[in-house]
């Protein structure tokens, strides 16, 4: 099988391995099917697209919507070489899945306007399949409403009109959406279960999600959850998109 590329943008190691760990177990790919690149570290290398069967996105520190001369120069420099990648993933419709960050990126890049107006605290939140939902193949198996776990300073307030909305909230209304057939973003955290969770609350306690003196508040709610099925959508990118 060719494998997955996943791109991530995480600083903190134990983020960073936290989060390729969750990828490994969601998708059920063995570590030679899914290769990383941890692009806050090193440019992004000139990639062929045939050599691999889909690229997957994790979530970021970083946020598209910030004012340009508040980023960074690493944060510049992923941002321009995310979008120089996706002129040519959204030219091919070549598989992608952003979790997170892909909203900012895809979203982003394709018009969408991205700000904090629907900002969500870290946590659990109802999800709603919309019509389009139900009838795409990533969210097959799964009911038209499940819980998944959310934690974002931006999202996405309007999508251009050749998206497609496949989930909402009540808090935030864009939740998953998709672009021309292959190309998709969440929201929210397929990637994550209440461990994963906890781990990220504890190594981002003072990164402004919430006051730091609130952490075991917040890791207590996300233990109280039942949030077990946003990582078939995971699966599901896996298996349709998986080439030989």
């Amino acid at each position: 099988m060719l494998p997955f590329l996943l791109l991530g943008t995480r600083a903190e190691d134990e983020a960073a391995e936290g989060e390729y760990r969750s990828f490994l177990r969601f998708t059920g790919l063995a570590p030679s099917d899914l290769h990383r690149i941890r692009v806050e570290q090193e440019p992004l290398p000139e990639l062929r697209l045939k050599d691999y069967s889909g690229i997957l996105v994790g979530g970021s520190p970083f946020n598209s919507s910030d004012p340009e001369d508040t980023k960074s120069p690493v944060q510049h420099r992923v941002e321009r070489e995310l979008r120089e990648l996706l002129d040519r993933v959204v030219d091919a419709d070549f598989p992608f899945f952003g979790a997170c960050y892909g909203v900012g990126t895809l979203g982003r890049h394709q018009g969408a306007v991205i700000d904090r107006t629907f900002a969500e605290p870290i946590g659990p939140v109802k999800i709603t399949v919309t019509d389009d939902g139900a009838a795409d193949p990533l969210l097959a198996g799964l009911p038209p409403r499940f819980d998944a776990f959310v934690g974002h300073k931006e999202a996405c307030t309007t999508l251009p009109g050749h998206a497609v909305l496949l989930a909402s909230s009540a808090s935030c209304p864009v939740q998953m959406f998709r672009v021309r057939q292959n190309l998709y973003a969440t929201q929210f955290h397929p990637e994550l279960d209440v461990e994963g969770l906890v781990q990220r609350i504890r190594i981002y306690r003072h990164a402004g999600y919430f006051p730091p003196d609130q952490a075991d508040t917040v890791i207590v709610r996300a233990r109280s959850s039942q949030v077990s099925l946003p990582p078939l959508i995971l699966n599901n990118f896996v298996r349709r998109y998986a080439r030989h």
